[in-house]
């Protein structure tokens, strides 16, 4: 498992980042505080705080690399 910081400040960007993850047979889960959601909904992302940037906990043991070079747009700098 891995995890890294994500940013999705704006609509079109979950929209994306949920076609881009949904491509894979993996778990991802988003971070919030005391709340974890399935990353792959794009209604329990609404449910979050999106101001900040958002942990992502990728459940993946291979393609570790790939996952990160699609999502590389949505990371938190």
């Amino acid at each position: 498992m891995k995890t890294v910081q994500i940013s999705l400040n704006s609509i079109d960007k979950v929209k994306s980042f949920v076609n881009a993850i949904t491509q894979f047979d993996y778990d991802f889960d988003l971070i919030s505080g005391r709340y974890v959601i399935d990353a792959k909904s794009i209604m329990g992302i609404f449910s979050l705080d999106l101001s900040k940037p958002i942990d992502l906990a990728i459940h993946a043991d291979e393609e570790v690399d790939t996952i990160l070079e699609v999502i590389k747009p949505y990371l938190a700098a």
